[in-house]
């Protein structure tokens, strides 16, 4: 079995986690919360921000103590079980598969008008995963880029949809801040945390980090603070323009924002800024996905064709090309709304096995209190069962499948063992 090659640094991680939310975040997000919270959407992305803070202590913990590909997949199997460790693994895979493919489809709408959506975003994807496949120096080093413009063009932004606009909320025709009840205000939250989840990207890389144990928590927690201090920014301003229905009403509130404001010209910076974050979500992605894929590919729990590493470039290219076909055909069957919400489906269920798994640590390796952990545990069970229907029911739909698919596969090791 050839290893990963450790070339990361703390700046490194950080501009890859910060990527992986920037894109998922600011410009897929918030619309569909909108929807659901309406004026309680701040409220929302408190609860998102404070849970993703739970799951990310949780996981800077376990990371620490297991530096090795696979995330929460490894954790879960060292500290709870192979069950657990692989539900976790199935639910990023088939979460984060599903988040390629959302962010694939931000990418192409903000780019070309249809029927170009879906065969662009397609494009997008394999030509990232070439990216990935040349090295994480270079998956790095294109975060790096991409994070740099975003935000230059997000800061153009904003300032063009607030330049001379009235300091203060306009509460009228906003309602209550609680109008939309707490399952309104919990299912915004469910999907604001899809703009959280990037710094799983980070854990997933521990093998290709260098002094993983100091690097990967600390690289966590910064991206973790910049990214929720900058969404708590972009909320705020949205809702001063906007209001929360007009927020609801847009794909593309950030562009809208600009629109109606004093320098329409703008726009299509906004509408740029979205589109090149996406890639860097999108880039982030594909690299954590890979390096999933290979750790439960060297257990048995996925085909153990993928688990291999290319002798150059020292990547999990079987698995991030396999990878990126599947979310490459997603973009021709999902919707942008149901892809976020099915992607939370996942990514909660796989925190929640890491906020199980954190409990169980003790002594040296314990930094944060219990408390988070019970905190995390709870809130990602509520934020579930407060998602649309119908992301509960396909996700539940994909865990028995990926269940069945490891009976399956168990049994015929076994018998291959035997015979």
């Amino acid at each position: 079995m050839t290893d990963l090659a450790r070339r990361l640094r703390t700046t490194d991680a950080v501009v890859i986690g910060l990527g992986s939310m920037i894109g998922a975040g600011l410009f897929a997000a918030f619309a569909p919360a909108a929807a659901a919270a309406g004026s309680g959407l701040l409220i929302g992305l408190g609860v998102a921000c404070l849970i993703a803070w739970c799951n990310a202590t949780s996981s800077a913990q376990l990371a620490a103590q297991y530096p090795a590909s696979g995330g929460t997949y490894v954790y879960g199997r060292e500290r709870l079980g192979e069950w657990p460790g692989f539900l976790a693994g199935w639910g990023f895979m088939v979460g984060k598969t599903a988040s390629g493919a959302a962010m694939a489809l931000t990418f192409a709408a903000n780019l070309v008008p249809e029927p170009w959506t879906r065969p662009v975003a397609a494009l997008a994807i394999l030509t990232l995963a070439m990216i990935n496949y040349r090295g994480i120096t270079r998956t790095a080093g294109a975060a790096r880029i991409i994070v740099t413009v975003v935000l230059v063009l997000l800061a153009v932004s904003l300032v063009a949809a607030l330049a001379g606009h009235r300091v203060g909320f306009d509460t009228a025709g906003w309602g209550s801040v609680l109008s939309a009840g707490p399952y309104g205000i919990l299912q915004s939250a469910g999907l604001l945390f899809f703009a959280f989840a990037g710094y799983a990207r980070i854990a997933t890389l521990g093998e290709e980090v260098i002094d993983p144990a100091r690097t990967i928590p600390r690289a966590i927690t910064i991206s973790l603070l910049l990214t929720a201090g900058l969404y708590v920014f972009v909320a705020v301003a949205l809702l001063l323009v906007l209001g929360p229905s007009g927020i609801a009403a847009t794909v593309a509130p950030i562009a809208e924002a600009v629109a109606v404001g004093h320098w329409p010209w703008l726009a299509p910076a906004a509408r740029a800024a979205a589109a090149v974050a996406a890639l860097g979500a999108l880039l982030a992605l594909v690299a954590g996905i890979g390096r999933t894929g290979l750790a439960m590919a060297r257990e048995g729990d996925l085909p153990r064709w993928l688990d291999a590493v290319h002798p150059r470039f020292r990547v999990p290219h079987r698995a991030e090309l396999t990878f990126a076909g599947l979310m490459c055909v997603l973009v021709l069957l999902v919707d942008l709304r149901g892809a976020i919400g099915f992607s939370s489906f996942g990514v909660l269920l796989y925190y929640l096995v890491a906020n199980l798994s954190a409990f169980t640590q003790s002594g040296s390796h314990r930094r944060f209190g219990r408390a988070w952990q019970v905190l995390g545990t709870a809130g990602c069970v509520v934020l579930v069962a407060t998602l649309p229907w119908q992301a509960v029911v396909a996700g539940t739909a994909v865990f028995l499948v990926g269940i069945g698919w490891r009976l399956v596969a168990r049994r015929i090791d076994r018998s291959g063992a035997t015979g």
